[in-house]
């Protein structure tokens, strides 16, 4: 088979590689309906995030199973199955502590800008979806809840979203789209989305913002302070993972409030005295996409929710290398990628 392939910063290439097989008992092998690039895929991409040599991309992924290793019993060949970006066996102590990107066993995924997949952990990973095949149409919205729409929904549970609550989110990649979207199926009264891009702001107001602030920084904290009579917001969701950002989702909370982050930290550091005096909680890292799995599917397939929305850019997966570029570009907010069409 093809796949994508980085080599080195912007140096990504659709070439070959081995098709994947059974390896371990618990294993299955997925021919993919779709996979797309991730916004945390730009950190190595853009070289700021070293690589040890030539690394096979992808962790994103949505498809029908085509093989199961000998101890793998909950899920069958032609199921059609959604997975985390992290394998779980979802039966260990993390596990069952709702933290199944913490579990013992765990494997981060790579290797899913490909026609297929190797799934480790498959029983505890995989969640097939009931009734057969998916429409064409909501499968954009399943590959979603393999990550970004997963870790916006972890953003906002983390961050205590209650009904009536306000709420900010920083950043307005998927992530924070889809932490818009959550907290508005969480309840929350207020979301104030931080962007300074027309088409991210549209679709976060489609999502649920109820207001915009552009401006970022000391200044992005002091409109929210404007908002907020003063006070700051109920919860914050950093989507980023940069140090402004967190500055930035601390300091527009209210004391008492919490914070999430799910954006993967990069050169993010703390003033323990001064996080000392403002009474925020803090919360965050790998969301645990495979806790929200069942539910995020249901409300997917009763069209509760459309998160694949945030794919603003279809390409077949050859034209992976367009998706990047157009990714770091801004000018798309995620691409999708159909292995079909490769």
């Amino acid at each position: 088979m093809r796949g994508a392939v980085l080599y080195g910063p912007r140096d990504i290439r659709f070439e070959d590689r081995e098709t994947p097989k059974i390896v371990d008992p618990g294993d299955a092998v997925l021919r993919l309906a779709a996979t797309c690039v991730c916004g945390s895929d730009l950190w190595p991409y853009r070289g700021l995030q070293q690589i040890d040599g030539p690394t096979p991309m992808g962790h994103e992924y949505c498809g029908f199973v085509e093989e199961v290793g000998s101890a793998v019993k909950s899920v069958k060949p032609g199921q059609f199955v959604v997975g985390s970006f992290a394998t779980s066996d979802n039966t260990c102590p993390n596990c069952q502590y709702g933290y199944q990107s913490s579990c013992i066993h765990r494997e981060f995924m790579l290797r899913a800008q490909a026609p297929f997949l190797r799934v480790p952990l498959a029983e505890g990973t995989l969640v097939p979806t009931p009734d057969g095949a998916p429409p064409d149409d909501i499968v954009p919205s399943l590959l979603a809840a393999s990550d970004v729409l997963g870790t916006g929904w972890f953003a906002a549970d983390a961050a205590n979203v209650k009904p009536g609550g306000t709420v900010v989110v920083v950043g307005d990649g998927a992530v924070g789209l889809l932490g818009v979207l959550s907290a508005r199926q969480m309840g929350a009264e207020r979301i104030i989305a931080m962007s300074r891009n027309e088409a991210r702001q549209r679709l976060a107001r489609e999502f649920g913002a109820t207001d915009i602030v552009a401006e970022r920084g000391e200044d992005g904290v002091s409109r929210i302070r404007d908002l907020t009579n003063g006070i700051g917001a109920d919860s914050v969701l950093e989507c980023v993972g940069t140090q402004e950002s967190m500055m930035q989702a601390i300091h527009a909370t209210r004391p008492g409030g919490f914070v999430s982050y799910v954006g993967v930290p990069h050169d993010v550091t703390l003033d323990g005295a001064k996080l000392f005096f403002t009474h925020v909680h803090l919360h965050g890292g790998p969301a645990p996409v495979r806790r929200y799995l069942p539910n995020l599917i249901e409300l997917i397939l009763n069209r509760n929710i459309d998160p694949g929305k945030v794919f603003d850019l279809v390409l077949p997966l050859e034209q992976v290398a367009e998706g990047y570029r157009a990714m770091d570009d801004r000018r798309a907010i995620k691409a999708l990628l159909l292995p079909q069409a490769a």
